[in-house]
C-alpha cells in the first residue's frame, strides 16, 4: 500500500493529541496551517492559542507543541509588535494592535457595501439613524452608519468600539453567542433569551441617556452570527413603548442584508 505523507502526520498528530488529552495537557492545534512560511505559520499558532484561552508560557508551548525557545523568542517578537501583552497575574491576551487592525478590517468588509442599501432604506423609513456593528471579541465596532435628517438624532461614527453589555446591538451578539464567553451582568441573561425568542432587542439609556435602540441580527451561510443592525434616536421618539413600532423595519433591514449576500 502506497503511504501518504499527510495522512500519515495526520494521523501522528491525532495520536499525539489523545496522549496529551490523556495526561491532562492541551492537544496541540489539529491540521496546524502550513503554508511554508515557517515563522509566520508558528506566529499564528501562538495568536490563535492566546485566542483559545493560553495564557501562560507554558500553556503556549503545550498548545502549539513549539519548543520552549521557539515559543519565547516569537512571544517576545509578538510583543514587541503589539500582537500580544502580558497583564500581570492574568498572564497573555491579545495585544491592542490587532483591534486596530480588526476596525479597518471591518470599514473594508464587503457586508457593508452590501448593507448600504437596506441601512439607507431603514433611516429614510424609520426617520431614525441606521447603523451596522460587527463583534470584535469583547466589543462591538461600528463599520456603516446612515444618519438620520431630523435635527435631532443620534450620531455614532465609523470605527467606534462600543461594549456588549449596553445597548441593543451588544444584546444581539450575546444572545447569538456560540458560548457563553463573557460575564453576563444580572438581569440581562433574561433579557437575552427575551431577543432570541422575538429576534431582535431594544434598550433605553443604556449607553447613553436619553439614546435608545432597537436592533436585530444579521444571519450568514450555516446560521453563523456576522452583524447586527441597528436604529438608534432621541428615547422621547424611541423608547420602549414604541420600540414593537420600528422592530419589524429592523427585522426587514437584517433580512433585505442576508437576501444581498445570496
Amino acid at each position: 500500500m502506497t503511504s501518504n505523507p499527510e495522512e500519515d502526520i495526520r494521523r501522528a498528530l491525532a495520536i499525539d493529541d489523545r496522549a496529551r488529552v490523556a495526561r491532562g495537557m492541551h492537544p496541540t492545534r489539529s491540521h496546524p496551517t502550513d503554508t511554508g512560511v515557517g515563522v509566520l505559520d508558528r506566529s499564528v499558532a501562538i495568536l490563535d492559542a492566546v485566542e483559545e484561552g493560553a495564557r501562560s508560557y507554558t500553556a503556549i508551548v503545550e498548545a502549539t507543541g513549539l519548543t520552549r525557545s521557539t515559543a519565547h523568542r516569537l512571544i517576545r517578537s509578538l510583543e514587541a509588535h503589539g500582537f500580544l501583552f502580558h497583564v500581570g497575574g492574568l498572564g497573555y491576551a491579545l495585544g491592542p494592535r490587532l483591534l486596530s487592525l480588526a476596525t479597518t478590517a471591518a470599514r473594508e468588509l464587503p457586508l457593508r457595501d452590501l448593507a448600504r442599501p437596506a441601512l439607507e432604506h431603514l433611516a429614510r423609513t424609520t426617520g431614525e439613524s441606521a447603523q451596522l456593528y460587527v463583534r470584535d471579541g469583547d466589543r462591538r465596532v461600528c463599520v456603516d452608519t446612515v444618519e438620520s435628517a431630523q435635527e435631532l438624532r443620534t450620531i455614532v461614527d465609523v470605527g467606534a468600539s462600543l461594549p456588549l453589555t449596553k445597548g441593543s446591538a451588544g444584546k444581539v451578539f450575546l444572545a447569538w453567542a456560540p458560548q457563553a464567553d463573557l460575564d453576563i451582568p444580572d438581569g440581562l441573561a433574561t433579557q437575552l433569551i427575551t431577543t432570541r425568542r422575538r429576534g431582535w432587542a431594544d434598550s433605553v439609556g443604556e449607553r447613553e441617556a436619553g439614546v435608545a435602540s432597537v436592533s436585530a441580527p444579521v444571519f450568514g451561510p450555516g446560521g453563523l452570527l456576522l452583524a447586527a443592525v441597528s436604529v438608534s434616536g432621541p428615547a422621547g421618539r424611541l423608547g420602549a413603548l414604541r420600540a414593537k413600532r420600528y422592530a419589524p423595519a429592523v427585522v426587514e433591514a437584517a433580512r433585505a442584508i442576508e437576501r444581498y449576500q445570496a
